[in-house]
């Protein structure tokens, strides 16, 4: 049985914004412990705004369920004194700890969508935010590479050990299997997967998660948006018909679901030779921001076909190069659409 000093010892860990920590402030109040390994608790977020009580919220979920026997957190929110504005409570997270889940997809494969993803991860952790980056492509994990990281995830307190690199926590199926080996599963092990790696790894306290999801519409793409119910999803695709056809198949699976589309992103727009200077557009020009228009999306951004992008994705660079300061442009559009 879970003791209750054992949770305020927990709790007196956790920094209270405005000063002292929680428990000496008194923020933190009426915890309960239930034989099931339920812990409940009541938490005022009075005096905070929005993200600021989000991360309050999150950090006391992540250092609650690091106690031995906690199976599940309750946290119930309070923000009832006078001059509180009713837009000043956090929205319940899915995952505890993580604030927000903004998932990055694609109708087909091949448009540089796990590439995106590493690169929108690091923009945005250069905007002073807490992030991970899951690489859900359970059959094509690029993540390992994308950021350099070489070895297997550490195992601690039953708990996968995501790695940190560039500033981003990094988990991803690459980090777990030999690499010169397939890996030839069936859509539910996947999907099985995917959340495994989400609810079991020890993530800390994250402002956002970013899911690279693997292309199409398929087992695993309805499992994350079903049970995790991400804040928004990101759609990746070329101007080309070819990858628009299957961009509004994503488009409209997320529509079914319930998930906020926060826009399409326009990859391999455009190409300036390196030798003569002379632009082409060998996958066409324009037809994502056209397409989100016709969708009624928004339209993130282009992002041009560059030789320096593919040699630092290779080289595991993810946020360097004259790109950066695109996939900047296009994490703070996301960023601000979720509230972060």
């Amino acid at each position: 049985m879970i003791a209750k000093d054992d949770v305020m010892a927990a709790l007196a860990g956790v920094a209270d914004p405005a000063g002292g920590s929680i428990v000496s402030s008194g923020r933190a109040a009426g915890i309960a412990v239930k034989p099931d390994g339920t812990v409940g608790l009541v938490l005022a977020v009075d005096g905070l705004e929005r993200a600021a009580a989000e991360r309050l919220q999150a950090a006391v979920e992540v250092a609650v369920s690091r106690l031995p026997g906690v199976k599940a957190t309750r946290i119930i929110l309070t923000a009832d004194r006078e001059g509180v504005p009713a837009d000043a409570r956090p929205q319940e997270s899915t995952v505890p700890g993580i604030r927000k889940l903004i998932a990055v997809a694609s109708g087909k494969g091949g448009v540089g969508k796990s590439t995106v993803s590493a690169n929108i991860a690091v923009a945005l952790a250069r905007q002073g935010l807490a992030v991970g980056l899951l690489d859900a492509d359970i059959y094509g994990p690029s993540a390992p590479t994308l950021f350099g990281i070489e070895g297997r995830a550490r195992l601690e307190n039953n708990r996968l050990q995501p790695a940190e690199a560039h500033g981003v926590k990094v988990l991803s199926m690459g980090m777990m299997t030999d690499p010169k080996k397939a890996i030839v599963w069936r859509g539910p092990m996947a999907s099985s997967a995917l959340v495994q790696m989400v609810e079991q790894a020890d993530w800390g306290v994250l402002d956002v998660l970013v899911i690279d999801l693997p292309p199409g519409t398929g087992d695993v793409q309805l499992t994350m948006a079903q049970k995790l119910k991400p804040d928004g999803a990101v759609i990746v695709s070329t101007p080309q018909d070819l990858a628009l056809i299957d961009a509004r198949r994503a488009v409209a699976m997320f529509g079914e679901v319930g998930v906020k589309v926060l826009g399409l992103i326009e990859n391999m727009s455009g190409y300036c030779c390196p030798a003569c200077g002379a632009v082409s557009d060998p996958f066409g020009s324009g037809g994502a921001e056209a397409e989100a228009g016709e969708m009624g999306v928004p339209f993130l951004g282009r992002v041009p076909l560059d030789i320096e992008l593919r040699r630092d994705s290779d080289a595991g660079r993810p946020g360097s190069g004259k790109q950066a300061e695109v996939f900047a442009a296009i994490a703070r559009a996301v960023a601000e659409t979720v509230g972060l």
